[in-house]
């Protein structure tokens, strides 16, 4: 069976070669992207989606079609997963590039954009069973600048650690910044929690400013939990009661260990419990 993606507004075949090798994303990395979940058809957090990538292409002079709204995304992505035939869960990937042209100096500032859809065994967000063993890497550390928040395709930093991981035997390892803050994981930020309340790491200290980051945040507030953000070291996860992790598609996943310091979860089944609420709502 042939799958599709949207490529500029229209449907073509995944295996139908319409990006060249001269492609920005390809040769520079010049792209971002947002990995977004499908629940309960529903797409999960879509308005916060579309306002994160416009804010990133801003960032980084692309030129933001009129159109390139909250609006036709979702028809457009709508459209995807009904000629994909996904009834369940999915992950869908929108990629946006700068238009090919130039080499470190772009031509143009216009862009081009790509909707994909994979289908998703887990229906909701489900809670690991067994806690996460990480740790920390930092043979690499992640610099502060104006972009250290943005999902971008220069993704090297997070493969090493990826790397790394599968070399340690890991579950995910943890990036620190030019100060040796502990700012997020692979492919998640994250919390930690002592006596109730939450922290994590400010987005100031070039952590990514993540979609489920601000979810977990907002339901928080809402449920009358303390939380801050404040600068993590490793200090502050040892002295931690739990440390949990978030991203758009799994939404939350406990450590269960952290170097000799072992953690409970009940602030991450809480919280669990209130996203797969938010998939009915």
């Amino acid at each position: 069976m042939d799958s599709f993606c949207i490529y500029n507004g229209h449907i073509i075949s995944l295996y139908e070669p319409a990006i060249s090798f001269t492609n920005r994303a390809f040769r520079y990395g010049d792209s971002v992207f947002e990995s977004i979940r499908y629940a309960n058809r529903k797409i999960m957090f879509l308005p916060d989606h579309i306002k994160r990538i416009k804010l990133s292409m801003t960032n980084l002079r692309m030129n933001v079609p009129a159109e390139f709204t909250s609006s036709n995304i979702e028809h457009l992505i709508n459209h995807l997963i009904s000629k994909n035939n996904i009834h369940n869960d999915a992950r869908i990937r929108l990629t946006v590039f700068r238009n090919e042209g130039g080499y470190y100096t772009p031509e143009t500032n216009d862009i081009s954009f790509l909707i994909e859809t994979e289908n998703l065994s887990d229906s909701g967000y489900i809670l690991n069973q067994k806690g996460y063993w990480v740790d920390v890497y930092a043979e690499i550390k992640k610099p502060i600048n104006k972009i250290s928040n943005i999902k971008t395709g220069s993704a090297l930093l997070y493969v090493m650690a990826g790397l790394t991981k599968t070399s340690l035997r890991l579950d995910d390892c943890l990036l620190v910044n030019d100060n040796g803050h502990i700012i997020e994981s692979i492919s998640s930020n994250i919390f930690v929690v002592k006596n109730g309340t939450l922290y994590t790491s400010p987005v100031a200290d070039g952590c990514i400013d993540g979609v489920m980051r601000k979810k977990i945040l907002e339901i928080a507030a809402e449920n009358k939990i303390l939380a801050f953000e404040q600068s993590l070291t490793v200090h502050t996860l040892t002295n931690g009661d739990e440390v949990f992790l978030t991203n758009a598609i799994k939404g939350i996943q406990w450590v269960g260990q952290f170097k000799n310091k072992f953690f409970t979860n009940q602030r991450a089944v809480f919280f669990t419990e209130k996203l797969n609420e938010l998939t009915k709502s």
